[in-house]
């Protein structure tokens, strides 16, 4: 063999072998990907993007409706939902409806009125009740969680189940819900999946991203922007007197995180996140660990503790965890106690 078909099968043999090594590398990150579920949620992703012409993109236009007896209900309950503390919040003109504690909205937290995929859309809601809820252990009819709100993110108390409020809101859902399949469950219910980081919140870099992007629309001090002489705000108040009390949902950091992560800033969507999953969880963190309001006896949410997400930052638990740990993460590992000890696959 010469010099030069020597060199010329040592080249090759490097060839193959670099494609060899290379083509392990490669299924390597794959496995990985996979077994942390990064395309079960492209997947997802993909789906709803083939809902373009679906349960998303019916009309929900009330504009649209006539002055129908029905269809004034139905429009009264959308204006009760984007315009809430007008009617119901503590400035509103009638002092025996003020069921809202604070000046949020509905559709601070359900955006678009209800029917933004991925930020805990309405559409269908009617056909998913009655629904068992773990925070009160029972079945539930949808007046009840609608008072759930009322009383945790709005800060209030519950409107009577036969108010005129309540029977327009409930009318409004139900509209809402008419091109909704049977079971009510359609692409996008919830909030967008996120990897959640095996730390806990990293809250000096959660106080940065709200400096650097949230604090546009919130503030700096984080108690979000009302024009003058209006009931509503444009951006809601992630802390202080007029948010949401430390019983809400969204104080939950993977909940907030996943919230963040599918519609913040203002005007994303799940198909063009601009936060990373890191991003998310540590502002999500940061916003928890603010004062709000107190709610009262939260020692009775969850009476059977199991069913209690694991970053709810309020005791008692079934585990030998701190709370804060609870509120601060790191949470898979209290997620795999829950796992090895009770059989229970927690996700939030």
């Amino acid at each position: 063999m010469t010099n030069r078909s020597f060199i010329k099968e040592i080249r090759r043999f490097t060839f193959l072998l670099t494609g060899f090594f290379g083509s392990i590398i490669i299924l390597l990150i794959i496995f990985l990907l996979l077994n942390n579920g990064v395309f079960d949620t492209l997947s997802s992703y993909d789906s709803i993007d083939t809902y373009a012409d679906g349960i998303y993109s019916k009309n929900y236009d009330v504009s649209t409706l006539d002055d129908s007896e029905e269809n004034l209900v139905i429009k009264y309950g959308h204006e009760l939902f984007i315009n809430t503390p007008k009617y119901i919040g503590p400035d509103n003109p009638q002092p025996d409806k003020e069921y809202a504690g604070n000046s949020l909205s509905c559709n601070n937290c359900h955006l678009n009125a209800g029917t933004k995929p991925f930020s805990a859309p309405l559409i269908g809601i009617i056909q998913r009740f009655p629904q068992f809820r773990g925070r009160e252990n029972k079945i539930g009819s949808i007046e009840e969680r609608i008072n759930g709100c009322m009383e945790r993110s709005m800060n209030g108390r519950k409107m009577p189940v036969l108010s005129k409020e309540m029977r327009a809101i409930v009318g409004y859902l139900n509209w809402l819900s008419r091109y909704s399949p049977a079971d009510g469950n359609i692409e996008g219910k919830g909030f967008l999946k996120l990897i959640i980081p095996d730390r806990e919140v990293d809250l000096s870099h959660g106080a940065s991203v709200f400096t650097n992007i949230c604090s546009e629309c919130h503030g700096l001090d984080g108690q979000g922007l009302k024009e003058e002489g209006s009931f509503v705000y444009t951006y809601p108040p992630l802390w202080g007197e007029q948010s949401f009390n430390n019983g809400a949902g969204m104080t939950r950091v993977i909940t907030a995180a996943q919230f963040i992560k599918g519609n913040m800033p203002f005007g994303v969507t799940y198909m063009n996140p601009q936060l990373t999953d890191d991003q998310a969880y540590d502002v999500a963190g940061y916003i928890s660990q603010q004062t709000r309001p107190i709610k009262k006896n939260l020692e009775e949410d969850f009476p059977n503790l199991l069913k209690k997400p694991v970053s709810t930052g309020y005791p008692p638990y079934a585990d030998p965890f701190s709370k804060e740990q609870h509120q601060v993460g790191p949470f898979l590992e209290i997620m795999d106690y829950y796992l090895k000890t009770y059989q229970i696959k927690k996700t939030k």
